[in-house]
């Protein structure tokens, strides 16, 4: 459970404009799609899918580190890393296995003879979709696995688009199909406390001084 004490606490530091600002962007994210990018060779690409998920709303992204494990690049993610939640795997399985697990169908974005076009995708199943490596595409495991196939329709001779720029048209047309709909796909009210707490965490200074401070002053919280 959040103390909701100690965010109304922390908020209060905060100025009325970024307070306004959080609780707008949250009224548009969504964990119902979620994004998974396999053993990116070039960060700079998963930098760009992470400022993607948090330009249009995405609010997790998993990233598997099997063979490449790098920082993510800052320059590329212009501070995306602070909004977006981030898990790490260290194997696809173990990826796979905890998307499973709560409740996603794994769909590989890649061209298959059992695919679905971009604008025939069902929006309404949760879906955690994703992406593979610029050199090999997704993993033979990952294949095996998904529950489905997307890919975006094209016309031209190249056959495949830059991970991160695939990453955003399908995320873009995703989430504005999604707000479009009456699904629930909204943060819940917890979910939503919990980011309040973090980003406001993340937006001052000296953070940890101050949160010792106050539960020295407020023992029972």
């Amino acid at each position: 459970m959040i103390d909701t004490d100690y965010l109304d606490f922390l908020e209060n530091i905060l100025t009325d404009n970024r307070r306004e600002k959080f609780l707008k962007v949250l009224k548009d994210r969504t964990k119902h799609f979620t994004i998974a990018v396999e053993d990116v060779f070039q960060m700079h690409n998963a930098s760009a899918v992470m400022r993607s998920c948090e330009v249009f709303g995405i609010q997790e992204l998993h990233v598997i580190e099997e063979r490449y494990g790098k920082n993510i690049d800052k320059e590329i993610a212009m501070g995306a890393q602070k909004w977006v939640d981030i898990s790490t795997y260290d194997s696809v399985i173990n990826c796979i296995d905890t998307l499973k697990n709560k409740g996603y169908q794994i769909i590989a974005t890649t061209p298959h003879e059992n695919d679905c076009l971009l604008e025939d995708f069902d929006i309404s199943i949760p879906s955690a979709l994703f992406f593979g490596t610029e050199r090999d595409g997704l993993s033979e495991e990952i294949l095996r696995r998904a529950d489905g196939f997307l890919k975006i329709p094209m016309v031209g001779f190249t056959e495949s688009l830059n991970i991160s720029v695939s990453a955003s048209i399908i995320i873009q047309n995703l989430t504005n199909r999604l707000r479009d709909s009456d699904i629930d796909w909204q943060l819940t009210e917890e979910e939503i406390l919990v980011k309040r707490l973090d980003w406001a965490k993340k937006s001052i200074k000296d953070i940890k001084r101050i949160e010792a401070r106050y539960y020295e002053e407020n023992p029972q919280n």
